[in-house]
């Protein structure tokens, strides 16, 4: 767009990500004047002073608030009562991990080529820059295109995500409408009425969403993280405090389930701590960096244990009747319905923020090899395909569910897992690495690889089964 910077790497992309997971994420370096990188803010985090380390704080667990988090409660349903949040705790100490690897080989490049700031591309870039092996040398560019392409691929399954929420989020609050109450006990709602299908939502959405994606000035941006950032923190206070009373009996819940449900909970798990790229710009913004891995530390334990506490607590309270969203399964009175309205809110702010990273990755590309009088036309065309490139994807995978684990088992297991351990091995191999280590990162990758693979099999089979409903029931029905 006229008069907006473009990032030019494809950290950018993990910075917009605060993916409602958070929604201020953005772009770049200091010399570009953007955050360069999930999973975090925009102008937020420019660097006049730097940040401070509870800032930071703050911003690392506020990016991981969104809508992966809401969809934990089914996560754990298809691990299992005792393997999910015992899985979720190992999935969080890995990409922990791996965030301290990605961390610290930045470092190392930093001080070796003498610059300031390194993104996750140009890190894994120098990193296959240093392998001992001549063809991983020769192609070191194919690393920056690789992050580029996951990176792209994430931002726009977020924005795939984000329409199939906003479909059948408001094709509820629609259909309870006309019997929603005052009253929020559990069972004291009506059956709902049936509307359209939620397919005809989301084409209702891509106006909105066409408009919204126009806004490509940051500073506007923020205002929409902002705004995003609100309506959130206030819906998943009010949905706490909702699943953590009167919880029922769960002696019949099973404790471990089949590899199939797994496979599903490992795409889903991966979605929702997926912000590896955001550690990047953290510790570049910080005033003293010296404490930003104490920081990362501090913060992935507390998004371990909320993760850990929402998902339990969420299928605990709805057991076998938790949906994709645990938002679906709120009661339909008019204090729970105003929850799906914010949530509705924030989630269509956060799209345009989503939205930024791979449109700043592929416009200035394209409008680059044409002449000015075409350039505006030629942002806007692109704009609007992708846009609708997004609406179409979620109207063909209408399944909340499916949508959040093929995203996490394809780019999400990538970026979190699978390439920080490699990376280490390329960066510190030839500077003599203990085989313990390589090991460590060798099965940490090849876990990363399985994930990818049996996730991605197994969301395509479900969504590919003969008989099998395209859809899932987007209202929830309660008995009088």
């Amino acid at each position: 767009m006229p008069g907006t910077k473009h990032a030019r790497g494809p950290q950018g992309a993990v910075d917009l990500k605060l993916d409602l997971r958070s929604p201020l994420k953005s772009a770049k370096n200091k010399n570009s004047g953007f955050l360069d990188g999930s999973p975090s803010e925009l102008p937020l985090l420019e660097k006049t002073n730097g940040i401070t380390a509870f800032q930071a704080l703050i911003h690392l667990v506020k990016c991981n608030m969104g809508t992966g988090i809401l969809g934990l409660p089914l996560a754990v349903k298809n691990a299992g009562l005792l393997l999910g949040p015992l899985s979720l705790l190992a999935m969080g100490l890995i990409t922990w991990h791996c965030m301290h690897i990605l961390v610290r080989c930045a470092q190392h490049f930093c001080h070796r080529l003498n610059k300031p700031f390194l993104d996750y591309g140009d890190t894994v870039m120098h990193g296959l820059e240093a392998s001992p092996n001549t063809w991983l040398r020769d192609h070191a560019h194919w690393g920056r295109h690789m992050v580029s392409f996951f990176l792209i691929f994430t931002q726009m399954g977020f924005c795939c995500v984000y329409i199939v929420f906003l479909a059948d989020n408001l094709k509820q609050v629609v259909e309870a409408v006309n019997g929603t109450s005052s009253n929020c006990h559990y069972n004291e709602t009506l059956i709902l009425t049936p509307t359209v299908d939620s397919r005809l939502y989301m084409l209702g959405f891509l106006p909105i969403l066409m408009l919204l994606v126009l806004f490509g000035n940051l500073r506007v941006l923020s205002i929409f993280s902002m705004l995003a950032n609100i309506s959130m923190l206030v819906s998943l206070i009010i949905i706490a405090q909702y699943i953590a009373k009167d919880i029922p009996d769960p002696s019949q819940l099973p404790l471990v389930t089949s590899w199939k449900t797994y496979s599903l909970f490992f795409g889903t798990a991966v979605f929702s701590f997926e912000s590896i790229g955001l550690v990047l710009p953290l510790e570049n913004k910080m005033k003293d960096t010296r404490r930003f891995q104490a920081i990362l530390s501090l913060g992935m334990a507390i998004i371990t244990a909320l993760y850990i506490g929402f998902g339990v607590l969420g299928y605990l309270q709805f057991q076998n009747d938790i949906k994709a969203s645990i938002t679906l399964n709120l009661p339909n009175c008019w204090l729970y319905q105003s929850v799906k309205l914010l949530y509705i809110a924030g989630i269509l702010f956060s799209y345009a923020l989503q939205f930024y990273v791979p449109a700043e990755i592929i416009i200035p590309s394209a409008i680059s090899r044409v002449s000015k009088r075409w350039a505006l036309l030629l942002d806007l065309s692109i704009r609007f395909t992708m846009v609708c490139l997004t609406c179409i994807l979620a109207i063909l995978i209408p399944r909340l569910d499916l949508v959040l684990s093929l995203v996490g088992s394809v780019s999400s297991s990538a970026l979190a897992l699978i390439f920080p351990p490699l990376l280490e091995i390329t960066t510190y191999y030839s500077e003599g690495l203990s085989p313990h280590i390589i090991a460590k990162d060798a099965l940490i990758s090849i876990l990363g690889f399985v994930g990818f693979v049996v996730g991605t099999y197994q969301a395509l089979d479900e969504l590919i089964q003969p008989g099998h409903p395209v859809t899932f029931s987007n209202s929830t029905i309660f008995i009088q």
